[in-house]
């Protein structure tokens, strides 16, 4: 996978690491090209060697409808025509899964290997819309009024860099042994991926929130916590930068 450089995620990507007292917020917004590079070669030609690469994988249930409030009315899409329901839940193609894999080993290179990640640790999602339903209600829980502010610029942002009237949506959830995220520290994480089939372009949108109680180290030097003061710097920045102003 290629990472495609946007200063516009980066600058978000400032701005969804935050410190609200009680615990620290870390997020990134990550876009990639479906191209591959030497290590994805030889992850493709693993999976190529288990089976037919457009044969079907067997994913768990949706993710984002266990977090969805009863009566919330949102759209159910499945657009590819390879990829289709399941009783167990849905289904992706080899080469799709591949894809998945290979950008959480290009996200998290070098400190964490994916390759032997199984079909039933990532989710089919019915649409950007559940996807969005469920990061909306997770950040803004604890992030508040600077997420309400930060909000449609993230969305607008991401659908200007993918798209979402073509994307089909996944997510991964790991056990507690291959989880990035699975120190003692950590309260919760989320792992989305936004597949544009025709741009062959993926985006990754992936957090956590760790207990500053808990946390083995704080790292105040580094820029990881955020401040009041960098959220002014963001939002200054932002308005200098691009035409889209917060509030």
């Amino acid at each position: 996978m290629k990472f495609l450089e946007n200063s516009k995620l980066e600058a978000l990507n400032s701005a969804l690491t935050f410190d609200n007292g009680e615990c620290q917020v870390v997020g990134r917004v990550e876009s990639y090209s479906c191209k591959m590079a030497g290590e994805d070669k030889r992850l493709f030609k693993a999976l190529s060697n288990d089976g037919q690469i457009n044969d079907l994988a067997v994913l768990s249930p949706p993710q984002t409808m266990l977090s969805v409030s009863p009566g919330t009315v949102l759209s159910r899409s499945y657009s590819s025509a390879d990829e289709m329901e399941s009783p167990l839940g849905s289904t992706c193609s080899r080469k799709t899964l591949y894809y998945l894999i290979s950008t959480l080993n290009a996200s998290f290179r070098p400190d964490y290997d994916f390759s032997n990640a199984k079909s039933d640790e990532f989710s089919r999602e019915p649409s950007v819309e559940y996807a969005r339903t469920f990061i909306n209600s997770t950040l803004g829980a604890v992030l508040g009024e600077r997420y309400n502010r930060l909000s449609s610029m993230l969305w607008s942002t991401m659908d200007e860099e993918i798209n979402f009237a073509d994307c089909d949506v996944y997510s991964y959830n790991p056990d507690l042994d291959s989880d990035p995220y699975g120190d003692d520290g950590c309260l919760w994480s989320f792992n989305f991926f936004l597949y544009n089939r025709k741009m062959k372009r993926i985006i990754f949108f992936t957090c956590k929130a760790e207990s500053l109680s808990l946390s083995p180290f704080r790292e105040d030097d580094s820029g990881f916590l955020g401040t009041e003061m960098d959220d002014v710097e963001f939002e200054s920045d932002m308005v200098h930068s691009y035409p889209v102003m917060v509030p």
